[in-house]
């Protein structure tokens, strides 16, 4: 049902009869500030937002109305909506050239500061107008989703007090986690309820585990509200009913913690798993009794000692979902499936021999919707689907013969005869023809493995996914260079296309993005009590089937492909590659 609707509103985006979605077209806006409390908001009436969506639509008959005006601190002169979007692509379009000159003179701190400098001022736009923030994001998604997200929502989160808490803005609803009751909450809740009535959309985070930066707190906030704005880009879904959150539940990095600017509590994560349960099963509580049982609530970038259990204690509770854990595997799997129409000798996923760098959430994530779309693929039992996935963690294979495995890593742990305790040495026994990096480990994937990959399968797929960029297990030029072009190429964030022997590779990238956004709205649209493994290997297939031959043939990842194959007139459409 709930991909039956996914496909039934992506549809109706798509095509020639295409209407925009409400929020655009009718009323206000009103933008989720991000309160502590909820007790105000800030609404930015419009008519006919649609003209700035669809350049071929009329101008608008009145003005945007700004709650100023009437009291003389702003003009009283007229600025048609298109223009305004235009002026601001042109300041931030300046800004995106003095980023390719800096990165041409090889000056990459100047680069990442400006980098930061684009982040803080889309953010700025994103709460005084957001009307002109996502007709400006939705006309330059390709350009601008790197400043919106990864890579450079990363470096933003590292010093949030710098580049966003500096300014006031708020960005989402921060709950104390150590002194919050269930009632708290739902006071706090309510509150927000006020100004914004209709929540339909939660991404909530305690910043344990950001990207694969490590803890940062409250200050990774930034997750949330970054992944939100795309639910709005690739989904369509109403900003104003879609809501940030933050439960603060310390941070155990004593550098961030300490320092002056450190917004949350001073203090480190040192409750108990069953306090960390109280609280999480408080806010849950709250959330569905505020805004309905039917709310979707994305966890995001929790540590992996509470992700698992979290995810299992409410995902037959409550429409929720773990991005890290079952976001990242769609995505992945959807790029296996396509890559199959182009790696010599594989036709089939169960034709593979799998190896993770990595058993954290994405990776035993994406590990299990693997075996379950071998089984699915092929009508195997479980434990022969399990038996071509191998992972490898910071202490060597996964194997049978070890004592200190977690519990999420057991169904994993194969009888072998030796134990190695390198990734390059677990490579060279089992023979992978696939390996998937999500270890945050940079230069792991090395060109020893790499060309021994080559010995034994023609076009190696290597999917160096950990973020931010300066995380990934390799680069595109190393993965290209050092399988001689052969390899089927993805990475979490983009890297730049690389000249290899004469040739111009385009890298992939496998960004959570490309789903996340459609899963959301195919549970919102048909008000799904539950998202399930099975919605996952859905939304798998279908990105898949996205992938057109033509591009393939240039060895292309997958879920780079995707996101071509989605056109400027259908991005300003909003028919962006994760709705479909």
């Amino acid at each position: 049902a709930l991909l039956l609707s996914l496909v039934s509103v992506s549809e109706s985006f798509a095509f020639s009869s295409y209407s925009a979605p409400s929020f655009l077209n009718t009323g206000s806006i009103t933008r989720p500030l991000g309160l502590v409390t909820g007790t105000s908001s800030q609404s930015f009436e419009s008519s006919k937002l649609q003209a700035y969506i669809d350049p071929h639509f009329g101008s608008p008959s009145s003005p945007l109305s700004h709650p100023s005006r009437a009291k003389g601190l702003v003009p009283k002169g007229y600025v048609p909506p298109p223009t305004q979007v235009d002026a601001a692509w042109e300041r931030v379009k300046g800004m995106l050239g003095a980023i390719d000159a800096a990165k041409k003179v090889g000056d990459g701190d100047l680069a990442d500061s400006l980098s930061l400098t684009v982040y803080s001022h889309l953010q700025t736009l994103s709460y005084i107008s957001p009307s002109t923030f996502y007709s400006l994001l939705l006309s330059h998604l390709p350009l601008l989703m790197p400043f919106v997200y990864t890579p450079v929502v990363g470096a933003a989160c590292k010093d949030w007090y710098g580049t966003i808490g500096h300014t006031g803005l708020e960005t989402g609803v921060y709950i104390d986690g150590f002194e919050s009751s269930k009632s708290d909450i739902v006071g706090i809740l309510e509150e927000y309820k006020l100004s914004h009535p209709d929540v339909q959309a939660i991404v909530v985070t305690d910043g344990e585990r950001i990207l694969g930066l490590g803890d940062l707190g409250v200050h990774g906030m930034g997750i949330p509200v970054g992944k939100l704005h795309l639910y709005t880009a690739c989904g369509g879904i109403d900003p104003a009913k879609c809501l940030p959150v933050t439960i603060d539940l310390g941070c155990n990095v004593s550098e961030i913690r300490d320092s002056p600017g450190y917004m949350g509590t001073k203090r480190s994560r040192d409750l108990s798993v069953e306090e960390f349960d109280e609280v999480m099963g408080n806010f849950m509580e709250a959330a569905m009794q505020v805004f309905g049982r039917s709310t979707l609530i994305q966890f995001e970038d929790f540590g992996n000692k509470n992700a698992f259990r979290l995810l299992e204690n409410w995902k037959d509770k409550s429409t929720s979902f773990n991005d890290d854990i079952q976001g990242t595997a769609s995505v992945v799997v959807g790029g296996l499936l396509a890559s199959l129409k182009i790696t010599e000798g594989i036709d089939k996923l169960s034709d593979h021999t799998f190896m993770f760098l990595g058993a954290g959430e994405a990776g035993v994530g994406i590990a299990s919707l693997l075996a379950y779309a071998i089984q699915q693929e092929t009508g195997c039992t479980l434990a022969s689907s399990l038996s071509k996935i191998n992972l490898c963690d910071s202490k060597g294979l996964v194997t049978s013969s070890r004592t200190d495995l977690a519990h999420h890593k057991l169904p994993f742990a194969h009888d072998r005869d030796s134990q190695p305790v390198t990734f390059e040495d677990s490579v060279k026994m089992i023979n992978p023809t696939c390996i998937i990096g999500v270890s945050a480990q940079p230069q792991t994937f090395t060109e020893p493995v790499l060309r021994h990959m080559c010995g034994t399968t023609e076009n190696p797929v290597v999917f160096a996914l950990s973020n931010p960029t300066s995380k990934a297990e390799c680069t595109a030029e190393q993965a290209y260079e050092w399988t001689d072009g052969k390899c089927v190429f993805a990475s979490g964030s983009p890297f730049d296309p690389v000249e290899v022997r004469g040739e111009v590779k385009v890298p992939g990238q496998g960004n959570n993005a490309y789903v996340f956004p459609g899963i959301g709205l195919g549970a919102i649209a048909a008000g799904a009590t539950s998202v399930t493994e099975k919605d996952m290997y859905a939304a798998a297939t279908v990105l898949a089937g996205e992938v057109g031959e033509d591009r393939l043939k240039d060895m292309y990842a997958a879920a780079t492909v995707l996101a071509g194959e989605v056109g400027e007139d259908r991005l300003k459409d909003m028919y962006a590659a994760a709705t479909v």
